[in-house]
């Protein structure tokens, strides 16, 4: 073995192992999330006071769960969840050993397969188009989470096949779905040339795709700025920005980076979240790394209006948000006032936060600072 060959074998074990421990981080976070469902299910067969709780449980779980710190448990993850176990079952016989002991005790039965409606499609042979190793092995949580909105047997069980046979990433399932290629297969002619050119254009499910989901690092504990990917001079830039806010005094109080907030079933992470202590209000800073658009300030418009209508508690006034775009030789600020019509308030905002100008040219003195370092 010579030195290159030593290098080369290195980087093939780091590369080997690297998957293998993303794929048992997503195998592991989808049986949690089969497990809930198992005992959500059994307890609303048999639990001793379910009657207590009727339609009203999901509700008392979600607020039960969160003082306990039990991450993904709202509503609508733990019906997720229930749904998981109902229309996975089989996932129970790929269960690792040590998880045995976790399962509810009128779960620990072999599994009886129900066969799905006939349909003469080569992927109905079975009862289940994919063992629960496969779908442990090669479809993460998120896969599956969309999966489980396809109400219709036959539908879920042929993305499912085509996206482990294509290797998905994610993003790709949900635009296959949403562009009907079962509808279209089933229209066309030509089923393999369609099939052919679907996989020609599809994007690949890569290992760091997979560990930044938002299920897994919630999952694992780590803090988004650790995964998301994000080029090193925004990083910098959001630092530099954080401290400078928060230099200014004029009353910030700095909550969050990379605030992670759910619209419907997407994610999406605010670069910076304050509370002003004097406007008594959140203040959501936006950066973007090159010109401004349109569709910058719509984005910045939709976490304000969250914040409006999910954060604000007695005595706060409406979410600001600032919009930083910043070009090769300019920044341009957008203050999106979120609808204020409390002229006093606005009086005061203009006071207290920073006046664009002040910001474009510190903005723009950063940059050319860090570009110049070779950040």
């Amino acid at each position: 073995m010579n030195f290159e060959a030593l290098v080369e074998t290195i980087a093939e074990i780091h590369r080997c192992t690297h998957r293998a421990a993303i794929k048992a981080v997503n195998a592991a976070l989808t049986c949690r999330n089969w497990l809930i469902g198992a005992y959500i299910h059994e307890y609303e067969l048999q639990g001793q006071d379910r009657a207590d709780y009727g339609a009203r449980l999901f509700e008392q779980l979600e607020k039960r769960l969160g003082e306990l710190r039990v991450p993904n448990c709202n509503r609508s993850r733990l019906y997720r969840y229930r749904d998981l176990y109902r229309l996975y079952p089989h996932i129970q016989t790929a269960l690792p050993a040590s998880y045995s002991g976790l399962l509810p005790t009128d779960v620990r039965k072999p599994i009886v397969a129900t066969a799905l409606p006939q349909s003469g499609v080569e992927i109905m042979a079975t009862p289940w188009p994919l063992s629960a190793d496969l779908i442990l092995e090669r479809l993460s949580y998120s896969h599956i989470e969309l999966l489980l909105e396809i109400d219709d047997p036959l539908k879920r069980a042929f993305y499912e096949v085509e996206c482990v046979k294509g290797g998905w990433s994610v993003r790709e399932l949900k635009r296959q779905i949403a562009s009907l290629y079962f509808e279209r297969s089933g229209l066309s002619r030509d089923k393999t040339a369609l099939a052919k050119l679907t996989l020609a254009g599809a994007e690949q499910s890569e290992p760091n795709l997979a560990i930044r989901d938002p299920y897994v690092f919630e999952f694992l504990g780590l803090r988004p700025q650790e995964v998301l990917p994000e080029s090193a001079l925004e990083a910098a830039l959001l630092e530099k920005l954080e401290a400078f806010l928060l230099e200014l005094g004029h009353g910030f109080c700095f909550e969050a980076r990379q605030k992670r907030i759910l619209i419907g079933e997407e994610s999406f992470f605010v670069d910076l979240v304050f509370y002003h202590r004097v406007l008594k209000c959140h203040v959501l800073v936006e950066l973007k790394v090159d010109e401004f658009r349109h569709e910058h300030l719509g984005q910045l418009n939709t976490y304000v209006s969250y914040f409006r209508a999910r954060e604000m508690t007695a005595g706060d006034q409406p979410p600001v948000g600032i919009l930083l775009c910043t070009g090769k030789n300019c920044a341009l600020v957008e203050y999106a006032l979120a609808g204020l019509d409390n002229r006093l308030f606005v009086s005061r905002y203009q006071l207290e936060l920073p006046k664009p100008e002040d910001l474009q040219r510190y903005i723009d003195q950063q940059r050319r600072l860090l570009e110049e370092s070779g950040t």
